[in-house]
């Protein structure tokens, strides 16, 4: 079965408007690009549709040069007007740890800065990855996490690291066990789990051999293919076990949650 998280996106949804109200001016997010590509653009398109739902100021603004990136980041970060900054990934020929130089971890809403990840070792997630943060809504509102054997297919920055640190606070207390694409024997591990989070990148990786019966299963993965958008899971999983659909599941909560950091760091800045 396919789990429905739309009953927490409205919680959210219904919740971050009402501390919108409460802010005495619009929270404005800018987004830095530079070269983007056809996804990333139609990828930013649909989040400042998202913005704009829910009464956000958002701009996009593209450097023309890494170093007019880099100058960017400095400008907005020092200026005051603004509450967020969003940098797209990748940033061709620009080095990501000299953007994080330059950018103030108060605006990073997306939760990539080296001070905010960090911060997850101490279990405070001021700005955790949104998508990992998207993870842990989805496990707390779904099922009792405490004690679960929870194994990570994927060690990115964004999600599989950070997602570990934040299973492991105490609150949580998961058995956390990560694995990738380098695994050897991942079924060995994937089948024992009580909970499997796919964040591979790699379309239907999960098959419904690795899963066991009543797993829930967390499907991170968005792969464009000739028949369209598929996740690292496999349908047929669904058979078995309790899966977040792709479109629709992880994704968006992580869109909402970004704009939830919005206002927090609105909040943060402004009282």
């Amino acid at each position: 079965m396919y789990i429905d998280v739309k009953p927490l996106y409205t919680q959210i949804r219904s919740e971050l408007l009402k501390r919108i109200e409460k802010l005495r001016r619009e929270p404005k997010l800018v987004v830095v690009t530079y070269k983007p590509d056809s996804s990333t653009i139609s990828y930013l398109r649909s989040q400042e549709k998202s913005a704009k739902r829910f009464g956000l100021d958002y701009e996009i603004i593209e450097g023309k040069t890494p170093q007019h990136v880099i100058k960017l980041l400095r400008s907005f970060s020092d200026d005051e007007e603004i509450d967020g900054i969003f940098v797209t990934h990748p940033l061709p020929d620009v080095d990501e740890m000299e953007v994080f130089e330059n950018l103030d971890p108060r605006k990073d809403i997306e939760g990539r800065h080296p001070y905010n990840l960090g911060m997850l070792a101490y279990g405070e997630e001021f700005f955790a990855p949104c998508t990992a943060e998207a993870v842990i809504k989805i496990l707390e509102s779904y099922t009792e996490i405490i004690g679960k054997n929870v194994v990570i297919v994927g060690r990115s920055n964004t999600v599989g690291k950070p997602l570990s640190l934040m299973l492991l606070r105490r609150d949580r207390s998961a058995t956390v066990t990560v694995c990738h694409t380098k695994t050897k024997n991942l079924s060995e591990f994937t089948k024992k789990a009580d909970i499997v989070v796919a964040a591979a990148g790699r379309p239907e990786l999960i098959t419904k051999e690795m899963v066991k019966e009543n797993a829930v299963v967390i499907d991170v993965g968005i792969n464009v293919t000739e028949n369209g958008i598929v996740g690292d899971v496999a349908k047929e999983v669904s058979d078995i076990a309790k899966v977040t659909p792709v479109p629709g599941g992880v994704g968006k909560i992580t869109t909402v949650l970004l704009m939830e950091h919005l206002v927090k760091a609105a909040e943060r800045i402004n009282f």
